[in-house]
């Protein structure tokens, strides 16, 4: 029985985690008919820029409310909103509506895949949740690879707006699995007074940061929207660490990143997150404008670095107890290193067979990086802020992504600006991955040494274990309480 319902959990998770994979890549194919629809060419962008917004903003806030008030809640609400905001979208009349509709969907998204790798780590063991992680994570992969035939598939031979209505059965399926296997251990649950202060303090200042840096792609550095979202971002953010230094129940506890786990996490990823992200943007840029291949091809250079990604993150996941975690993030980030070093050598003679191999160090690195890490993090941290520190991972990676893809856009900008060619300006935008790569290479060592086994009953600290801490396999779902990190189950 308890297998049973761990595995319509799990399965109800995968699904909303496709789900919101997919969606952020299917709507990019089905764009030049919504536009032809719609019309709005001029602020079409923002149909993907909105949804990264307001997604990235709710992370956190969603796993902190998870910690307060339950997984499966929060998780519902968080689909519902997300199947609302589909429903919207398909139904939208103007792209004006369209942007706002996927604003709200976006709100729903942030929730699907902090909300749900939290639930996989309750549901399961250090061991089957090393496992179950990187099966996730390649649930992702999968998904952004698939999103762009799905979505040319519904445009071509349904409605572009069938890229949004398709989500609604499957979200309404993953809700009855949920509902239907999840059942909350209400006496630990707690009355909590909701940190209003801090929730707008923090969505105000991400949301400025992340218009600020929108901005940049269109206005120098110093222009009045950049400088301007900078200035109500850097108040805001301010304002919100002071506040969380004294609200009785913070939206993000700061307390947590004097865990060293949870602070090589963040970092590894923040910094991972801007170099990988930031510059996978200009891969296709510069196998189109200077390498001359077709829009087909630069595609095809990218999937390696998905499967790469997939494959890696599967195996690291099973290497983890075997090898620790700073041996594997240690080698995934030496990885990215060494993709940056093949991508500054790139010329207008590239071969598709070179570019492919290239991409797929670059995915090796990340798989080696990221599942390890986000295993790390919630065996590290009390049960009771599961949520906070699995979400924080996410959103780290998130927004070093948005600044990477901000600052490299402006050093192409200004090199091209200068009189530079293509090649030339997109080298520069190369040279400076590599060097933020080397710096999360660094970052890498913060990791604590060790066994996986013995970090997680001690916390990253090396402290003693105190009662309750860690993860509790099984919490979920009405089981008996284990003992110790795995309950004594494999």
């Amino acid at each position: 029985m308890e297998g049973t319902k761990k595995g319509r959990a799990l399965a109800g998770v995968m699904m909303t985690i496709f789900l919101a994979a997919m969606e952020s890549t299917v709507v990019a194919t089905a764009m030049p008919n919504a536009v032809g629809s719609l019309g709005g060419i001029e602020i079409y962008s923002w149909v993907g820029s909105g949804f990264l917004l307001t997604a990235t903003v709710m992370m956190p806030l969603w796993g902190r409310l998870s910690d307060l008030y339950g997984r499966r809640p929060i998780y519902v609400i968080g689909v519902i909103v997300f199947l609302l905001g589909s429903a919207l979208s398909g139904a939208a009349q103007t792209m004006g509506q369209l942007i706002g509709f996927r604003m709200i969907q976006g709100l729903g998204a942030g929730s699907l895949m902090t909300i749900g790798m939290t639930i996989v780590g309750e549901l399961y063991g250090l061991e089957r949740r090393a496992r179950m992680q990187g099966y996730l994570s390649g649930v992702w992969g999968i998904a952004s690879l698939l999103g762009p035939l799905i979505g040319g598939l519904l445009t071509d031979h349904v409605s572009w707006r069938w890229v949004f209505y398709i989500n609604l059965p499957f979200g309404v399926i993953a809700i009855a699995l949920v509902v239907s296997a999840l059942r909350e251990d209400r006496s630990s649950r707690r009355r909590a007074a909701i940190d209003y202060a801090g929730i707008a303090l923090f969505t105000t200042g991400v949301s400025a940061l992340l218009l600020a840096l929108e901005a940049t792609r269109t206005q120098p550095s110093g222009g009045p929207a950049v400088v301007g979202a900078g200035a109500v971002a850097f108040a805001a953010l301010a304002g919100f660490v002071g506040v969380e230094r004294r609200a009785a129940e913070p939206i993000v506890p700061l307390r947590l990143f004097t865990n060293r786990m949870v602070l090589a996490a963040s970092a590894t990823g923040f910094l991972a997150g801007m170099a990988m992200f930031g510059a996978i943007q200009f891969v296709p840029l510069f196998l189109q404008a200077v390498g001359g291949m077709t829009a087909t091809g630069a595609g095809i250079v990218l999937i390696p670095f998905v499967l790469g990604w997939v494959v890696m993150s599967i195996v690291s996941a099973r290497l983890v107890l075997r090898v620790g975690y700073r041996g594997l993030v240690v080698a995934g980030m030496a990885c990215l290193v060494g993709g940056f070093v093949l991508l500054s050598r790139w010329s207008p003679s590239l071969t598709l067979p070179a570019a492919m191999r290239d991409a797929l160090v670059g995915g090796v690195g990340m798989g080696l990086t990221m599942v390890p890490m986000l295993i790390a993090v919630q065996s590290a941290v009390e049960r009771s802020e599961l949520g906070t520190a699995t979400s924080m991972t996410q959103f780290f990676r998130t927004i070093g992504g948005a600044i990477g893809i901000s600052l490299m856009g402006a050093v192409m900008g200004r090199r091209l600006a200068s009189g530079l060619d293509m090649s030339d300006a997109l080298h520069g935008v190369f040279v400076v991955g590599l060097g933020v790569a080397v710096v999360a290479l660094a970052s890498a060592f913060l990791v604590p040494g060790g066994r996986a086994q013995d970090l997680a009953r001690g916390g990253a600290s090396g402290a003693p274990a105190r009662p309750g801490a860690g993860v509790r396999a099984g919490a979920e779902i009405g089981v008996p309480r284990p003992t110790g990190v795995d309950g004594g189950r494999r």
